[in-house]
C-alpha cells in the first residue's frame, strides 16, 4: 500500500465550508437507517458521523449503490466510516455528505470495541494506504474517552409519549417474526405509556373482540416469563419489511436510542412503527439515559405503590372495594406470570369491554351471572370472567336492569347518553379500579395450555365516600416520574 501526497482527510467542521468540493472523510457512525429503496432503481442508507471537531450534531452522509449489498452493512453504532471522494452539498439549509455510486468508496472499521485496524467491509473503489491505521487508533482513542451529552428531553421514556414521531431510548427485550419478513421488537424502559380512550362499540365485541395484544399470537409461557413485570412492553413493527440479517443491530438485552420512530394508536394499544426514515443512534454501554431509566425503574419497585399504574395514583377511582387491603397490589404481567397455577391477586386496571354488553343478558335463565371482561393495565391485556357467586357480589346483589346497567356503564367509563349519538358508541375512559383476581385451570386438558381468570370479592360500590376511608390509598405514596 503506497501513500498519495494529495489525499488527506478533511475534519467535519472543515467540511461543512467545502460545499460543491469532493472531500475525503473519517468519522465515528452517531446514526444510521435500513437500506431503502430510491424513487428510481437505486438503493440509499443515510448516516450521521462525527469527529472530535463536530460532535454535537456532525454531518448527514447519504450513500447510494445498485443494490442494498453495494451498501455500508454497519454493524453497530460506535463504528467507524472512511469516506473518500463525497460531495458537500447544502440542501434545506443541512450540510450532507454525498456518495456518488461511480466514484466514491468507503470503509466500515470497528469503533470502540475494536482492535483489528483492518476494515470488515469496503466498496469495490476504495483504495487502502498505510496511513489509514493512524487516523482509525486516534479515532478510538477519542471515542473511548468522549462522553454524548443529549438533552432527556429529546429522548422522552414511554411515559411521557404522544402519537406521531419521536425519539425513543428503550432496552431490546425480544423480537420474533410472525409472517415472511415480519418482525415484532419488544422494548421498555420502566415506566408505563399512558392509557388511551376506547373507540370500539360495545357490541361489537362478540364478533370483533378488542385485541389482547398487538401481536397475533401469544408469546410461549417460558418466554413471557422472561419479561419484566412492571413496566410497559411496546411492539415495533417495521412499516417496510426487514431483511433478518440486520437484527443484529437490534441486540437483546442492550439499550437502543430510535431517532424519528413512530408511535400509533390501534384498538387502545400502543405500537411503535421502524419506518424508511427511523434510525439507530449510538448507544455505549453506561449510556447516562439508560442508567437514569434503570436507576428510576429500582426506585419505582422498592416503593408500596410501585407496582399500581402510575396513572392511577395517587388514588384509583372510587368505584369498587375489594376485602384485601393488607395484601400488596401486583400488575397484570405478575398475575399471568405468576409460579403457581391456582393463585389470588388484587391489581388496578380499567374495564375496556364487557361481554355481552346487554344487562339483560348477564344472567343465564336461572338467574346466574356468567359475563367476561376485557381488563387492562400498563402491562398487559388479559380476560376475566365474572361468574356466579362473584357476580351477586360484583353488583352487590340482584339489581334491576337500570341500575345494572347504570353500575357497568361506571366499570367501563360510558357516559352520560347524548342526543344524536348513543354513549355506547362514543369513545370511553374507564376508570382504574381496584379488583381481586384468581387464576385456575378450568380441567385437567388446561394443564398444557392457557390460564384462565376470574373476578371476586370485588363490590361496585354505592357511596364513594365509604371508599376514601381505604388506608391504602389515603397514605399511599406518590410515585412520580420525571417530567
Amino acid at each position: 500500500m503506497g501513500g498519495r501526497d494529495d489525499y488527506k482527510f478533511l475534519s467535519i467542521r472543515d467540511a461543512y465550508s467545502s460545499i460543491n468540493q469532493k472531500v475525503n472523510l473519517i468519522g465515528i457512525i452517531l446514526e444510521f437507517g435500513f437500506p431503502k429503496r430510491t424513487k428510481g432503481t437505486d438503493y440509499c442508507c443515510a448516516l450521521r458521523i462525527i469527529d472530535e471537531t463536530h460532535h454535537q450534531t456532525g454531518m448527514a452522509v447519504n450513500i447510494f449503490a445498485e443494490n442494498a449489498e453495494k451498501l455500508p452493512h454497519v454493524a453497530a453504532g460506535g463504528d467507524i466510516i472512511q469516506l473518500c471522494n463525497v460531495t458537500v452539498k447544502k440542501h434545506c439549509g443541512e450540510v450532507n455528505a454525498v456518495f456518488n455510486k461511480k466514484y466514491s468508496s468507503f470503509a466500515l472499521y470497528k469503533g470502540e470495541d475494536g482492535d483489528d485496524v483492518s476494515p470488515y467491509q469496503v466498496s469495490s473503489k476504495f483504495l487502502p494506504r498505510d496511513e489509514d491505521e493512524v487516523f482509525i487508533v486516534n479515532l478510538r482513542k477519542w471515542l473511548g474517552s468522549f462522553e454524548l451529552r443529549e438533552d432527556s428531553s429529546d429522548f422522552p421514556v414511554l411515559r411521557e409519549v404522544k402519537e406521531g414521531h419521536t425519539n425513543l431510548a428503550c432496552k431490546i427485550l425480544h423480537c420474533c417474526e410472525v409472517a415472511q419478513d415480519e418482525w415484532f421488537i419488544f422494548v421498555w424502559d420502566g415506566t408505563d405509556m399512558p392509557s388511551n380512550d376506547i373507540c370500539s362499540k360495545l357490541e361489537d365485541e362478540m364478533n370483533c373482540p378488542l385485541p389482547l395484544r398487538p401481536e397475533p399470537l401469544p408469546l410461549p409461557r417460558e418466554l413471557l416469563c422472561t419479561l419484566p413485570t412492571v413496566g410497559s412492553i411496546l411492539r415495533i413493527t417495521f412499516d417496510i419489511g426487514i431483511n433478518k440479517n440486520y437484527l443484529h443491530l437490534l441486540p437483546i438485552g442492550k439499550w437502543i436510542k430510535f431517532v424519528n420512530m413512530r408511535l400509533e394508536v390501534h384498538a387502545g394499544l400502543w405500537h411503535g412503527v421502524f419506518t424508511p426514515f427511523t434510525k439507530l443512534r449510538y448507544t455505549p454501554n453506561g449510556d447516562c439515559l439508560a442508567v437514569e431509566c434503570q436507576r428510576l425503574y429500582d426506585e419505582r419497585i422498592s416503593l408500596e405503590t410501585g407496582r399500581m399504574p402510575s396513572w392511577s395514583l395517587p388514588m384509583s377511582s372510587c368505584i369498587t372495594e375489594v376485602n384485601y387491603d393488607h395484601v400488596p397490589h401486583v400488575t397484570l404481567m405478575d398475575v399471568l406470570t405468576h409460579s403457581e397455577v391456582t393463585a389470588k391477586f388484587k391489581c388496578v386496571v380499567r374495564v375496556v369491554a364487557v361481554l355481552p354488553c346487554q344487562a339483560e343478558s348477564l344472567r343465564s335463565p336461572d338467574g346466574t351471572y356468567r359475563m367476561r371482561l376485557t381488563l387492562e393495565d400498563p402491562t398487559a391485556r388479559i380476560h376475566a370472567f365474572v361468574l356466579g357467586e362473584d357476580g351477586e357480589t360484583l353488583f352487590d346483589g340482584y339489581p334491576d336492569n337500570e341500575n345494572l346497567t347504570r353500575k357497568l356503564d361506571r366499570l367501563l367509563g360510558v357516559t352520560d347518553y347524548d342526543d344524536n349519538i348513543g354513549a355506547k358508541d362514543t369513545p370511553r375512559n374507564p376508570p382504574w379500579v381496584s379488583l381481586c383476581l384468581k387464576s385456575y385451570y378450568v380441567s385437567k386438558s388446561d394443564l398444557w395450555g392457557c390460564r384462565h381468570f376470574r373476578i371476586f370479592d370485588t363490590r361496585i360500590v354505592e357511596d364513594v365516600t365509604d371508599y376514601l376511608t381505604h388506608d391504602v390509598f389515603r397514605n399511599a405514596q406518590v410515585f412520580l416520574w420525571k417530567e
